[in-house]
């Protein structure tokens, strides 16, 4: 009988090593990689210190009871003293282990099991933020190799504004890419090679979820300035001198939903009921019937992709990133379709049907999101409420829709900085520079929550001159934009998940 208590010694030993080594492993799991494997490690944890404990138990609890009931532990002379240890130790980790047992029977299973009650915290705050980052290319092989070599200081720098901000949710705007979202090895490279890489002794970040948005950037089809040629840049839906230039892309620490996503990347401008298509000056369509037969409105993409907080709450994160209101003639026609590429996320989240009905997804689904679905319209929307060229104040249709948070679009929690309020322009402004997130300066980048979700805090990364990261947004030689880190600002709002 003895023999027993010494292969029970010996298996809650093993149990104990399995789990000294693989929940270190879990923890850091849970931060640092994805839930499957965080789930492959809770598995080889449980699946083999549990029947290595109960096992334990069944050598331990049997033969200490027989022995001391005939006495024969006392009466032993083979090295008494160590069974007599490896007796105490075995009674000590038997109390343990039912004690363990009981405490999981009565506070864990029973209450989830009969009661429905959960001991998770029933609260989080989750952060949602954008950034055009500024990694956009002269050629569609730059930012590839630089993302591979890890060294690029510009990309570091940006790096260091997401893992200092620690965004749960983040849309990255002008991130070059394949234009199709196939090939993941440039945005795996930034998570491997910069993000998961403290920067100045920034905390580390990952994100295990990520999307790559298509987009009409440098996706040219059709002969649009009919020169007889297809040629990009001129006759791309979207500016960029190679398919993907100025792309976009999601990286969560949340499943994405990507099954049941919805995107507009092929909706025609046409389609869309008293479009603001330009007109030449006779009156005439500055387009041909032609052009307009092929014109898509989205510059890039319009993508509503939800994103699962908890079994009980998804967000849908409305991301886009319309063309700028400039380059162009009197005709105004970027500044018209920057208003109308806002304008499709308006009619989409709004709750009277007659305003979206004309709307059919790429996937073939029609009208726009139900009254009932939380959001969040996210990114570079080239467009700022006070100042600057937009045709026809063209934000406001989203800052001042029914369904926005107006606490955040112009209340006392749109998002403000310090940098902003001191930054040195010497161009006419009549809009808060608190509320800047561009050089120009402007307030062009915007994280709108849906009236429904509870908004605790809000802000724009962009510190002021004597700050401790200053040198994130300015250098030695005063330079304040692409060669620094970018000539945008992340903007973040935190969102309280009950």
């Amino acid at each position: 009988m003895k023999y027993l208590q010494g292969i029970g010694f010996v298996l809650w030993i093993g149990a104990i090593t399995v789990i000294y080594f693989c929940f270190p492993m879990l923890l850091e799991n849970q931060k640092a990689i994805s839930d499957v494997s965080s789930a492959v490690l809770s598995l080889i944890m449980v699946s083999v210190s549990v029947p290595l404990i109960m096992a334990a138990l069944g050598c331990i609890l049997p033969s200490g009871m027989i022995l001391l009931k005939k006495g024969q532990w006392i009466k032993s002379g083979f090295n008494k003293i160590i069974w007599t240890g490896i007796y105490v130790c075995n009674s000590l980790f038997a109390i343990a282990s039912i004690g363990f047992l009981l405490y999981v029977i009565i506070f864990e299973y029973i209450p989830k099991q009969f009661f429905n009650e959960s001991t998770e915290v029933t609260s989080t705050n989750v952060r949602f933020a954008t950034y055009n980052a500024s990694f956009d290319r002269r050629s569609a092989n730059v930012l590839p190799a630089q993302m591979a070599k890890g060294k690029n200081q510009q990309i570091k720098n940006v790096a260091e504004v997401i893992q200092r901000t620690r965004p749960d949710v983040l849309l990255l705007n002008e991130f070059d890419h394949d234009g199709i979202g196939e090939d993941t090895t440039v945005v795996r490279n930034f998570i491997d090679n910069f993000l998961k890489k403290s920067q100045n002794g920034a905390e580390a970040i990952d994100y295990p979820y990520f999307y790559i948005v298509p987009t009409n950037t440098g996706l040219a089809e059709s002969d649009f300035n009919n020169d007889g040629k297809v040629t990009t840049p001129n006759d791309a839906y979207g500016f960029g001198f190679y398919h993907g230039q100025y792309g976009f892309i999601v990286l969560s620490k949340y499943e994405l939903d990507t099954d049941n996503l919805r995107s507009f990347q092929e909706f025609l401008w046409k389609d869309m009921p008293n479009a603001a298509l330009p007109s030449n000056a006779d009156g005439s369509s500055y387009y041909s019937d032609n052009t307009l037969e092929n014109f898509r409105l989205s510059s890039k993409n319009h993508l509503d992709l939800p994103v699962k907080i908890s079994k009980d709450k998804t967000i849908h994160l409305l991301a886009m990133h319309p063309t700028p209101p400039v380059f162009d003639g009197a005709e105004d026609r970027n500044g018209r379709r920057n208003h109308d590429e806002i304008r499709l996320f308006s009619d989409y989240i709004s709750d009277n049907d007659n305003k979206n009905t004309y709307l059919v997804d790429d996937q073939g689904n029609k009208g726009g999101l139900g009254a009932s679905e939380s959001f969040i319209v996210v990114g570079d929307l080239n467009a700022d409420p006070i100042d600057g060229d937009s045709y026809q104040y063209a934000i406001k249709q989203l800052l001042n829709h029914p369904r926005v948070a107006q606490e955040v679009a112009v209340g006392n929690r749109v998002p403000a900085s310090k940098g902003g309020a001191g930054y040195a322009t010497n161009k006419a402004f009549n809009g808060t520079p608190d509320y800047w997130t561009q050089v120009y300066p402007l307030r062009l980048d915007y994280v709108l929550p849906s009236v429904d979700l509870n908004v605790v805090d809000s802000g724009v990364y962009w510190q002021a001159a004597g700050e401790n990261y200053r040198y994130l947004f300015e250098n030695g030689a005063g330079e304040q934009g692409k060669t620094v880190s970018s000539d945008h600002r992340l903007v973040w709002v935190d969102i309280k998940i009950d």
